[in-house]
């Protein structure tokens, strides 16, 4: 599957100024938010959960070819059992879910496990972030933004809390597409900005191209 615009904008925005000595990507796909991190930052320990079969093969191959690939590892399991078998806390926790929730499927079964929520339902994210998430540790997401109000409320029922918004959308006249939060369990005043990614087709904002520019050959 092709890089998205936000995986990029995730794996660039995601604070690692804590110093993160071990991360936990949920739901990988093909690796590209634990390469970020890992070239980010100086953290030990990336574990990446895929349950896609395709795409954990692949994950697996970019994390060996990578320069950091003594420090990136790829287990192919859902999320559950993932939870059912580690005890771990982690300093940073990363995930770009399936935003779907329609009935409406594809042909391709791969496409919709990447793309469908029910095979990463909100709550298991929640509940995975519960366990595994360490006290002085940030847990960064990206969601549709009319999503946003909704998973906060939720995330607070195991006390996560909103440090840091950015809600993006596509150009000027466009409504905001996505909201990307980073939580904790410490308490901050939240931080809200907002990124617009193109002036026109291919056009990009000055903004964006500082955010992302670290990880495109061209920008």
């Amino acid at each position: 599957m092709k890089v998205g615009t936000d995986s990029v904008i995730l794996g660039a925005w995601t604070s690692v100024s804590h110093n993160p000595f071990n991360v936990l990507d949920i739901g990988a796909g093909t690796g590209i938010l634990s390469l970020m991190i890992a070239q980010r930052s100086d953290a030990q320990q990336i574990e990446a959960i895929e349950i896609d079969d395709d795409a954990y093969e692949q994950c697996v191959e970019n994390f060996e070819h990578s320069p950091w690939g003594d420090r990136l590892f790829c287990f192919h399991a859902s999320l559950l059992e993932y939870i059912e078998t580690v005890d771990e806390k982690f300093d940073l926790i990363i995930c770009n879910p399936p935003f779907y929730s329609e009935d409406y499927k594809t042909p391709n079964k791969a496409r919709n496990l990447a793309r469908f929520s029910d095979a990463m339902p909100m709550e298991h994210i929640i509940l995975a972030v519960a366990n595994f998430l360490s006290d002085t540790g940030k847990f960064s997401i990206v969601l549709p933004y009319k999503e946003e109000k909704t998973f906060i409320e939720e995330a607070s029922l195991i006390g996560l809390l909103p440090n840091r918004i950015l809600r993006v959308k596509g150009n000027e006249s466009s409504l905001l597409k996505r909201s990307f939060i980073e939580f904790s369990f410490l308490k901050n005043e939240s931080v809200i900005d907002e990124l617009i990614i193109e002036t026109e087709r291919h056009q990009y904002t000055e903004e964006y191209i500082n955010l992302t520019k670290d990880f495109y050959f061209k920008m």
